[in-house]
């Protein structure tokens, strides 16, 4: 069993402040840091980031754990922690669009752009990894477009299930399997950019990925957290979301 994989970045710890603890989805875990640095040369602020499916942080929020801001991959998770009082809904934020891309190394034989999704048919790939669709929105996402292409039904024995997008990308970078369906913000990350080769999945064929930020209502530090999702919305931090593959919302969830 695969334990969840969960990646903490403290930016510049400050004696004399209280760290802004942010929950965040996996497939931000290479544009968030960035963000968080920026956001503390600007204002003095430490930020101490959190990295997993967004279906096990929603289970940890619930669970009482002190995280002050979350950063979800499905925007239904903050509205479910706004409906049950956990999450305040006046600052619930689509920050992003996520996509889905199908990866493979540079050395694998088969042809993407000709075969698209029909690729994960050919020999030479034996293993597929994808997050864990139970808990993780890029695995719904993955599971969806392999039904919609119709290769699931071949496909679904050569599936290895990471506990997240990012643990999913790690097992085809490391060669545990020879296809990946992550996100696009792990492919255009430097540790996979220059390792290998890309497809974009169809938008029509997965659903929506809108994703949401939202200040939990427990945090101790309210004023702290509205203004780090403030500074989401700032060109400077648009722009670090774009350079790894976010579409940026037209409007509000």
């Amino acid at each position: 069993m695969f334990r969840e994989l969960v990646l903490t970045v403290v930016v510049c710890a400050s004696a004399f402040a209280q760290d802004l603890a942010v929950a965040a989805a996996a497939d931000l875990s290479t544009a968030l840091p960035q963000i968080a640095t920026k956001y503390k040369a600007q204002t003095g602020r430490d930020v101490k980031l959190t990295f997993g499916s967004s279906g096990n942080l929603t289970t940890q929020i619930r669970n009482g754990a002190p995280f002050d801001v979350f950063f979800s991959a499905d925007e239904d998770y903050p509205k479910q922690l706004c409906t049950d009082g956990l999450a305040d809904s006046s600052t619930l934020y689509r920050y992003a669009l996520g996509r889905l891309v199908l990866w493979v190394p540079k050395e694998s034989p088969v042809d993407l752009r000709k075969l698209g999704m029909r690729a994960l048919l050919d020999p030479a790939i034996k293993k597929v990894s994808i997050a864990n669709p139970q808990h993780a929105p890029y695995g719904r996402a993955a599971e969806a477009a392999l039904r919609q292409s119709g290769v699931y039904g071949q496909v679904s024995a050569k599936l290895v299930l990471g506990e997240n997008v990012s643990q999913a990308a790690q097992f085809v970078e490391s060669g545990n399997a020879q296809a990946g369906l992550i996100a696009l913000s792990h492919a255009l990350a430097p540790a996979l950019k220059d390792k290998g080769r890309y497809w974009p999945v169809p938008l029509d064929s997965y659903p929506v990925l809108n994703q949401a930020a939202v200040v939990l209502s427990h945090s101790r530090q309210q004023e702290g957290a509205r203004k780090f999702l403030e500074f989401l919305r700032s060109p400077e931090a648009a722009s670090l979301l774009q350079t790894y593959g976010f579409s940026l919302p037209p409007e509000k969830p």
